[in-house]
């Protein structure tokens, strides 16, 4: 990978292109995670909803186990998304160039501890799911908050409700008929928008079609190439910081 490309990708400084770039790498990897995940542990670990309608459910049924079970993961989700906002309010206040490269970072580790541990863990009976679960939640709050940050609340990358109603808002526009399209007030279609907005669905889907095909037919190790790519990307901005520290040290 190209090193300016890298550091124009997940370096401090941003530009709309850039954001958008990221986006769809990161959508590619959460419809990876959220898909490989399922076939783990038989559970969607990207959206929240889905996990406190279910909460609500058991709840009303009596079954308290699977609500504590999804207090673990919703909990895990919001630690994830904190964590998030920590590291890079750190790392603003102290204007490293590493500022969304740490949580980046972060979800690699995460992912190759997952990689080369999942099978092991998997033998554990009664451990395995709810761990997986609040780690792959743990992993999605961290990076949903991380493009949240970056592109200014612009950008979601982990689930597709608001993006795909946005995508509808759009449609909704573009079909419209203007009476007099030269109009002040006519109704427009943001083309541009509408173009990330589908294209953050299709690496979404490409992804997760990746991801169950990965573990599928190479387990838990398929997560590995992930890992990798976001340590890629994370790699550029953590050495400019190493070489700052080393300059200041020396």
């Amino acid at each position: 990978m190209p090193i300016h490309y890298a550091r124009r990708l997940t370096g401090r400084t941003r530009t709309s292109g850039a954001n958008r770039q990221l986006g769809l790498v990161l959508a590619f990897v959460a419809g990876a995670i959220n898909a490989g995940g399922f076939l783990a542990v038989r559970q969607y670990t990207s959206h929240m909803t889905g996990v406190v309608s279910a909460m609500a459910d058991n709840l009303a049924l009596g079954d308290m186990a699977l609500v504590l079970d999804g207090i673990g993961a919703l909990s895990s989700f919001l630690l994830g998304a904190a964590c998030s906002a920590v590291m890079i309010n750190f790392s603003r206040r102290r204007r490293l160039h590493s500022e969304y490269a740490l949580p980046l970072l972060l979800e690699a580790l995460l992912l190759l501890c997952f990689g080369l541990l999942g099978a092991q863990l998997a033998l554990i009976p009664g451990l395995f799911v709810p761990v997986t679960v609040m780690l792959l939640c743990f992993i999605m709050g961290l990076q949903n908050a991380m493009i949240t940050k970056l592109s200014q609340a612009e950008i979601r990358t982990t689930h597709l409700t608001g993006v795909i109603t946005d995508i509808g808002i759009e449609l909704g526009k573009l079909l419209y008929w203007n009476r007099l399209a030269d109009a002040p007030d006519a109704v427009r279609a943001d083309r541009r928008r509408l173009a990330i907005l589908s294209s953050l669905v299709a690496c979404f889907f490409a992804g997760g079609l990746t991801g169950a095909l990965g573990f599928k037919h190479l387990g838990y190790i398929s997560t590995l190439p992930l890992a990798l790519l976001l340590c890629a990307f994370a790699a550029v901005p953590m050495s400019d910081d190493l070489r700052k520290l080393w300059r200041v040290a020396h």
